[in-house]
């Protein structure tokens, strides 16, 4: 059967999936039609439904599984911070998105998320997961990256009491974008014994802020936190 002309033809099916989810259609969890119905469906080739396939992998809306069970076949998810943090780390690596402008982009999230989450409704659960966090990194056996790891975690965790979760999305995806720079600048400066154990007391302190919802507070405090650790480690 002939692709249509006029597009990509992969394009007809990205935009049927953006439709359909946006009317309600096809919803999180449902499972896409096989290769051989879509292209049918729209007149392309099952290359082309592939094509279509990997670029909704890449951009976090479907998973896709070999072999036969519930977890087979082509699932739909959402996990946009994935594919933020992606497509960051490579404009990143390209340096069109220079690690300075990433990390003054994330003060301005996170000083914004603590301001506000010291009115936002929250559960204790939410908090006690991040102070959980804290706990792990106290071990002092834990590898630089590892603790890196739990860091970006501790501040996605805070950044999501604010409850918008645009703002958290973003908040993963720029702490994904530079990890591997932090890590590597990490093992090159030799100063990690010093750098982590500054790094426990600030965390403390921001988590003391925020459970006693002083909103000015914590976001002067992350940051300081912020751009002392990057005056360190970049």
């Amino acid at each position: 059967m002939p692709e249509r002309p006029s597009e990509r033809a992969h394009d007809a099916v990205l935009r049927h999936i953006e439709d359909s989810l946006r009317t309600g259609e096809i919803k999180l969890g449902d499972r896409l039609p096989g290769e051989r119905a879509l292209a049918e469906q729209f007149g392309i080739s099952r290359a082309s439904v592939r094509d279509a396939i990997r670029a909704l992998e890449v951009m976090g809306v479907v998973r896709s599984a070999t072999g036969s069970g519930p977890h087979a076949g082509t699932i739909v998810v959402s996990d946009p911070s994935s594919a933020l943090g992606s497509a960051l780390r490579l404009h990143v690596a390209s340096q069109r998105l220079p690690v300075k402008d990433i990390v003054e982009a994330r003060v301005m999230m996170e000083t914004w998320s603590l301001a506000h989450a010291a009115d936002a409704t929250w559960e204790p659960e939410q908090l006690e997961e991040a102070r959980k966090l804290l706990d792990a990194m106290d071990d002092p056996r834990l590898p630089s990256p590892a603790f890196t790891a739990l860091d970006a975690q501790f501040h996605v965790a805070l950044s999501a009491l604010a409850g918008n979760a645009v703002v958290s999305t973003m908040m993963d995806s720029l702490r994904e974008a530079i990890r591997e720079y932090v890590d590597e600048a990490v093992r090159t400066r030799g100063q990690w014994d010093d750098i982590v154990a500054e790094l426990r007391r600030q965390h403390r302190e921001i988590l003391e802020a925020v459970e006693r919802r002083d909103g000015d507070g914590a976001a002067h405090l992350v940051r300081d936190h912020i751009e002392w650790f990057y005056a360190k480690t970049l």
